[in-house]
């Protein structure tokens, strides 16, 4: 194997010498004296005949060019805002050799979403002429097209096509990108509302106001920690044909947990993904996440599961069920102490049963009227709690008990009962119904609605939705989602506001 000797410029009058060998790789850092770093190329030359492949790495313009730089500086606070600094991307510049692990691990180290974004952005500017470059491949890759637009779009030209130039250092064993024609950057107000054909919407959630948590923070459950919580996703895309013949893969259903995944990293969430489970492999997944003590620093979580199911259960690759009973179970104020009277999410994309919606023909004529509330019924309820509650106070306070299981809401995908037909209502490009409206009211709605109220803005746009398959069955299908709630307050997820104290 052959060995490398490279010099960097990592800042102004700052260098370091590479010498890779077979086995090592010996890094020595060389202040303020370019020069001294060449003699010592020299002398480690010398002393290593063998040596032969040298690599100058332009050691007069080493830094990130000047226009790239500027970039950065330009669009650093659209960045902060709405940078997605996830493990994926910092995998993808690690791999690109942008980013060391120690880098990578102090990043990832910073407690939310704008931190991590604003020291990877103090960062890229000091890692060379490929960084730039490097970090918009990376943006194309973790699907935050409308960033990589935003940073490639010349400034002269704003708003029109044109080609940007991508510096590539040939003398570095390293890979190279072709020059690419950049896109009309978006504008946070276009964004809005952009849903493109042939992918999910990526507008970026928008942000909490300090006026709307200051007025809706008493009435609702605490949501400040940073970050907000943990989340799990646990997708089974691909099953076992042989111990699962009869479950076809889930095709499109990678799409669905990257949605998921990125959502709830913008709003706060330290996100893990789980992909292709067996029925056991979910159960010691779920138990060990239950088990996390830093569920104590946090204000909830989140918990995704995708696969095909039956009514109260869902399949793991292996053709085995998992009760939902049993998930649920994991996570009550028995099973899970840590998140008592914290808020605890669920969302189930899964079939229910074997029955099919082809929905019915509305009939023509005036809107049927709500059933009757149960105001008047539970009126005198409420006061007789209050004087039991007076009576216990003056007889001593017991400890406060909780009932077994609260603080809970999840949203199905389906009816209890339905089954969702694969070719009908999950987009190979898409995704599900259901995970594409959550995706898109959690990024729109939640800054100023509870979670509630968006699960009942997504089964008003699932009920709108027809399955276009003609020639088959599926044909104008529908689904209608539903959710579940033992919540005792709203649940206000506050995106990306930090309250100063």
């Amino acid at each position: 194997m052959p060995s490398l000797l490279c010099l960097h410029r990592v800042s102004r009058g700052s260098w370091f010498v590479d010498w890779m060998g077979c086995r090592s790789l010996a890094r020595i850092s060389v202040k303020h004296d370019k020069h001294l770093a060449v003699a010592l190329v020299g002398c480690l030359l010398f002393c290593c005949p063998k040596q032969k492949n040298v690599c100058w790495s332009k050691m007069l313009e080493c830094g990130m060019l000047e226009r790239d730089r500027q970039t950065l500086k330009r669009r650093s606070a659209v960045l902060c805002k709405q940078l997605v600094v996830d493990e994926m991307l910092i995998q993808s510049l690690q791999a690109d050799d942008i980013l060391t692990e120690s880098m990578a691990e102090s990043i990832m180290a910073e407690q939310t979403s704008q931190k991590r974004s604003w020291r990877l952005l103090l960062l890229l500017p000091k890692r060379g002429p490929r960084a730039f470059s490097s970090f918009c491949g990376a943006l194309r890759d973790t699907e935050q097209q409308h960033l990589c637009d935003l940073l490639t779009q010349s400034p002269e030209k704003d708003g029109r096509e044109t080609h940007v130039e991508r510096f590539v250092d040939c003398s570095l064993p390293l890979s190279t990108q072709e020059v690419v024609a950049a896109k009309r950057a978006r504008t946070h107000e276009s964004m809005e509302f952009s849903l493109d054909a042939d992918s999910p919407i990526t507008t970026p959630v928008l942000p909490c106001t300090s006026d709307f948590y200051h007025s809706h923070c008493q009435q609702s459950y605490r949501m400040n920690s940073s970050s907000r919580g943990f989340g799990l996703v646990i997708s089974n895309v691909t099953f076992d044909p042989c111990a699962a013949p009869d479950l076809d893969p889930r095709k499109g259903g990678e799409v669905d947990d990257e949605v998921l995944r990125k959502v709830f990293t913008e709003l706060d969430y330290v996100v893990t993904v789980h992909r292709d489970l067996t029925a056991q492999d979910m159960r010691t997944c779920i138990e060990n996440f239950c088990r996390q003590p830093n569920h104590r620093n946090v204000d909830s979580c989140v918990v995704c599961l995708l696969s095909h199911g039956v009514e109260g259960a869902i399949y793991g690759t292996d053709g085995q069920l998992l009760q939902l009973d049993w998930v649920f179970e994991a996570f009550d104020n028995a099973h899970c102490p840590l998140l008592q009277n914290k808020p605890k999410m669920f969302f189930i994309q899964a079939c229910r049963g074997d029955e099919m919606d082809c929905g019915v023909e509305q009939i023509d004529g005036p809107v049927r009227t709500s059933s009757p509330s149960c105001e008047q019924r539970d009126a005198g309820r409420e006061g007789q709690g209050d004087a039991d509650s007076r009576q216990r106070g003056d007889m001593g306070r017991p400890r406060i008990k909780l009932p077994q299981r609260s603080d809970m809401i999840c949203g199905f995908a389906s009816l209890k009962g339905q089954r969702i037909c694969t070719a009908a209502m999950r987009n190979t490009k898409r995704g599900s119904w259901f995970i594409q409206e959550l995706n898109r009211a959690l990024r729109l709605h939640a800054r100023d609605t509870h979670l509630a109220d968006i699960l009942v803005q997504v089964n008003g746009r699932i009920k709108e939705r027809e399955g276009y398959a003609p020639g088959t069955p599926h044909h104008r299908c529908k689904e209608m989602s539903e959710f579940t709630s033992s919540l005792c307050k709203d649940l206000y997820l506050f995106p990306k506001y930090q309250p100063q104290y």
